[in-house]
């Protein structure tokens, strides 16, 4: 599968070094020039013609078992479907997408539809048909619109479909009856398969930082540099450290503790499936904090899960400083998105999974509101839920009008407590 996205992703590259000659570099001399060498950028661009996309387009492969790259929230995505071992082809999908404008209400988030089924060998062509609609039907005169999901919401499915055929030369054929069942974040010690192992880090947030009493980036430069493992980013904004032998265990644990780092093995399980965007300050866009402010509701919550003794619960928390979703907030457990400042809005009814949206629970709330309104959805769970039954299941089965009578009782019942 790796070898095939990595084909992919060579045979959609630009061929021209237009892109290229817009970064300028110092020679030797402290002479300005073109970093791509000095060619002229008019070759032929054979997929992307004169004019490239209207926006960005994101690709993504995954396993049905293992969603761990969110594969329903990219323009294009590629499930794998295997049997006894081996690839036999993709699902592929089209249109996700999770930014929103908050002034514009044509926006939306949406994710990918489910279009046809490939072998290995159509990989290509297939991606390529997709991108060619994009890039022929997509809107060019609102960049607010201009993503994938608004030409397949504007065209409607089947004619996008019948279009993405005539690009692609033959008839499309069915999906496999195969979705994804299972995610995987890559956190903790796992053999990977050539008698080696790899070590999924936990970095809240994707934060790598040097601070008082927590010298992440310094620990990290110590393992890269006494073990030189292989490194992988993950889309859950962690670390994978590859190439491992046995023995690095105890190093690394000592390396993070000698610098005031946990293990990933030492945080919690809700602390592990949360994410936040930069926000404020590095963000022109943010209206409200999420990264500066989000370990520190983790810190307030934790204590709270743990008496409820959902500790061991998997649920994603996502938070955003503003609509725009660059941390995914709408497909996950519990979605919380910047309003305004210091205030936000909730959203419930996702789930780990990624293949389903969330809904709008409560708005405005202001930030030190935000743990008493989650733990009344926790203690909600708690009380009602069936066995097995996911958070954002139970919030999707039983309907947010429901939850929310529910915990604005629950929330009367504990003011002041």
């Amino acid at each position: 599968m790796m070898a095939k996205a990595e084909e992919l992703a060579e045979a959609l590259a630009p061929r021209t070094t237009a892109y290229h000659e817009i970064w300028l570099t110092d020679d030797e001399t402290g002479e300005k020039t073109l970093a791509s060498g000095g060619s002229n950028g008019h070759e032929v661009e054979p997929i992307y013609g004169p004019t490239y996309l209207p926006r960005k387009f994101k690709t993504a492969f995954a396993l049905p078992d293992d969603n761990c790259v969110d594969v329903y929230a990219n323009d294009l995505g590629f499930l794998t479907v295997h049997e006894d071992g081996k690839i036999i082809g993709y699902n592929v999908l089209a249109g996700g997408g999770m930014g929103v404008t908050p002034s514009a209400a044509k926006t939306f988030p949406a994710l990918a539809k489910r279009l046809c089924f490939v072998p290995p060998e159509d990989v290509i062509d297939i991606a390529v048909a997709i991108v060619e609609v994009q890039r022929d039907y997509g809107n060019r005169s609102d960049r607010k619109v201009a993503r994938l999901k608004y030409t397949i919401h504007n065209m409607g499915i089947e004619t996008f479909k019948e279009k993405v055929q005539e690009y692609f030369g033959k008839p499309l054929t069915a999906c496999r009856d195969v979705d994804v069942h299972g995610f995987d974040d890559h956190i903790g010690w796992f053999e990977q398969g050539d008698g080696k192992f790899f070590y999924g880090l936990n970095i809240e947030n994707g934060r790598i930082i040097d601070r008082e009493g927590f010298q992440l980036k310094t620990a990290l430069r110590k393992i890269l540099t006494e073990m030189s493992p292989g490194v992988r980013i993950t889309a859950h904004q962690s670390i994978l450290f590859t190439d491992l032998v046995e023995s690095d265990r105890e190093r690394i644990a000592s390396i993070l503790h000698d610098h005031g780092v946990k293990t990933s093995e030492e945080i919690s399980t809700l602390r592990r499936w949360s994410m936040a965007c930069v926000a404020l300050p590095t963000c022109g866009l943010a209206v409200a904090e999420s990264e500066r402010v989000l370990p520190g509701l983790i810190d307030i919550l934790e204590p709270e899960v743990a008496k409820l003794g959902l500790d061991r619960d998997a649920f994603t928390l996502r938070m955003t400083g503003c609509p725009n979703a660059c941390a995914r907030p709408y497909n996950s457990d519990i979605g919380i998105v910047g309003r305004t400042l210091g205030k936000y809005t909730i959203f419930l009814g996702g789930r780990l999974l990624g293949d389903r949206l969330n809904e709008k629970y409560k708005d405005v709330i202001p930030f030190d509101d935000l743990p008493r309104e989650i733990t009344a959805v926790l203690a909600c769970y708690k009380a009602e839920r069936e066995q097995n039954e996911t958070l954002g299941d139970f919030c999707y089965r039983k309907g947010l009008d429901d939850v929310r009578g529910w915990t604005d009782q629950w929330l009367a019942d504990h003011a002041g407590a």
